[in-house]
């Protein structure tokens, strides 16, 4: 058996990555465990990601291809309504430069980073924690759950299960001209969800990633977006399948047990009304990495001991992700023309200057609250959530 370890991470994204980082920094023996080949390897994500997430966790900025200032939303009529900032509020970044930078940094820490190396059975009781990787048995004193929307750990340990869940697919296309984000929202164009542009600029020429999260045919929603922008966006024919993923919505009951943590979209750590999950990710790993290194350094690694940590991401982020939700489930019920309605609002009734004074990147609750006391918005909305 491998020499004990003190935290064993099971996948290597940006939340167990930053999490090993700020662990092997105080002396901690911290082994990164990732199943594919490279870190960073395969891209299921749309990799938008706040300038304020740059500022408040020291993200590497060599990963970022082009800033952000503007977005159009489309209704299901083909209403548009624009929005711009004087400054950027993200930044498109390059998912596999950031994964790997993050990855560099642990290493640098002293963390351990293995790809190919993927976690086949997990046991953690008061005794220790004992894995299977690769056909090697490890042992260390701590588990941390870094493993995206996959849940077979979190059933094997009763954590539970989120909320709810969409399916996503998403491409990134050559595109000959690049125009500002985009934003389509209704029933035939993605269910419970919407689909995306989002314009990329790289090295080498422009390039578009189009997506769609819905609550069914994600991979038709995706094709009928791509039909939308084709032409305006330069996009040629043939491209290849999208890459589909199950996004989480909703935190999973305990996000703790004996020696075990779950860390971001593993713990249905992600925004209810976006889908984006790299922010609540390395929030919720620079919490844990709090608790953790606390934990070991006091040999007290039991549930009630740990219970902490969700504590503490549910004081930082509680309150949001349950105004998040209100809104989905309203939302979700909307029809095509009560969506249009509120884009008409918009023009209108004073939807925009509730957008301008309210609207942050990583925190949404302002707005959502600021909808609901909306006289007219709030109209259209209690219609939907009667019928």
């Amino acid at each position: 058996m491998r020499a004990s370890l003190d935290v064993l991470i099971v996948g290597a994204g940006p939340g167990g990555l930053f999490m090993a980082a700020r662990l092997a920094e105080r002396g901690l023996r911290t082994l990164v465990c990732e199943e594919h080949d490279r870190v960073g390897d395969p891209v299921h994500c749309t990799g938008v990601l706040s300038t304020d997430s740059f500022r408040t966790f020291d993200l590497p900025p060599e990963a970022t291809l082009n800033h952000l200032t503007a977005v159009r939303f489309v209704s299901p009529a083909g209403i548009p309504v624009d929005y711009t900032t004087p400054l950027p509020l993200a930044a498109v970044i390059d998912r596999p430069t950031f994964d790997r930078a993050l990855a560099a940094r642990a290493v640098a820490a002293g963390a351990d980073v293995r790809t190919n190396a993927r976690v086949a059975a997990l046991e953690c009781s008061a005794s220790g924690v004992y894995a299977i990787v690769g056909g090697e048995a490890i042992q260390a004193r701590l588990a941390v759950l870094a493993c995206g929307a996959t849940y077979a750990f979190q059933r094997r340990f009763e954590l539970g299960l989120p909320r709810t869940h969409l399916h996503t697919a998403q491409r990134e296309l050559p595109a000959a001209r690049l125009g500002v984000v985009e934003l389509h929202f209704g029933q035939d164009v993605a269910p419970g969800g919407f689909a995306w542009a989002v314009p990329v600029e790289r090295p080498d020429g422009g390039y578009v990633r189009v997506g769609a999260m819905a609550s069914r045919d994600s991979v038709g929603c995706y094709e009928r977006m791509l039909e939308r922008v084709r032409i305006r966006w330069g996009v040629g024919h043939g491209a290849p399948p999208p890459r589909q993923k199950i996004l989480p919505l909703g935190a999973i009951e305990r996000t703790y047990g004996d020696r075990l943590l779950a860390i971001g979209d593993a713990a249905g750590l992600v925004k209810p009304t976006t889908g984006g999950g790299i922010h609540y990710s390395i929030l919720s790993a620079s919490l844990a990495a709090e608790v953790a290194a606390d934990a070991l350094a006091r040999d007290r690694l039991d549930a009630e001991t740990l219970s902490r940590y969700q504590r503490a991401w549910r004081a930082e982020l509680g309150a949001e992700l349950e105004a998040q939700h209100a809104l989905r489930e309203v939302a979700a019920k909307l029809s095509d023309e009560a969506i249009d309605s509120f884009f008409q609002l918009a023009h209108t009734d004073g939807i925009m200057p509730i957008i301008r004074a309210t609207a942050r990147f990583n925190e949404h609750r302002p707005f959502i609250r600021a909808l609901f006391k909306h006289p007219p918005a709030r109209r259209i909305l209690f219609r939907a959530f009667v019928a």
